[in-house]
């Protein structure tokens, strides 16, 4: 990777480097781009708040989120990864306003389950999930070294 004057990347190349481009708006709860080199990679299916008995828990997008965000990590832990890992992360949400509104109780939810680490992120309004009592849907991808 060719990183210009207007490019910092931090951290080591041999795992995850974090890039963050001065010619972009400061990135705030997610990273410009990861760079990953090695490992094994894992995509991770989208995951709401199912609940182990296919109903949806949660009923704001917040407890939601602490759902969907805790199912996807025990899926990445049995694929043998954990929160540090995770390089990508698509956010689906039903409404982008409840989002918006949500962020202070949603910076608590994240920190409990990823500390300060902000994967490359998109969030995304759909009109609906595939489970109609679902406001939040999370797919990422990892790379374990």
């Amino acid at each position: 990777m060719d990183g210009g004057a207007e490019t910092q990347v931090d951290g080591p190349m041999s795992e995850f480097a974090i890039v963050t481009v001065a010619e972009l708006a400061p990135p705030t709860g997610y990273s410009h781009a990861i760079v990953v080199s090695g490992g094994r990679t894992v995509y991770l299916a989208g995951q709401t708040s199912q609940l182990p008995d296919g109903t949806i828990g949660g009923s704001t997008l917040t407890e939601q989120y602490d759902i969907a965000a805790g199912n996807m990590l025990t899926a990445l832990r049995a694929a043998g990864g954990s929160p540090e890992h995770l390089a990508s992360l698509q956010v689906f949400v039903t409404d982008v306003g409840e989002y918006r509104a949500a962020r202070p109780a949603l910076r608590d939810v994240w920190r409990r389950h990823f500390r300060d680490h902000y994967p490359a992120m998109a969030l995304l309004g759909v009109r609906e999930l595939f489970d109609p009592a679902a406001r939040v849907e999370l797919m990422g991808i990892a790379v374990i070294p």
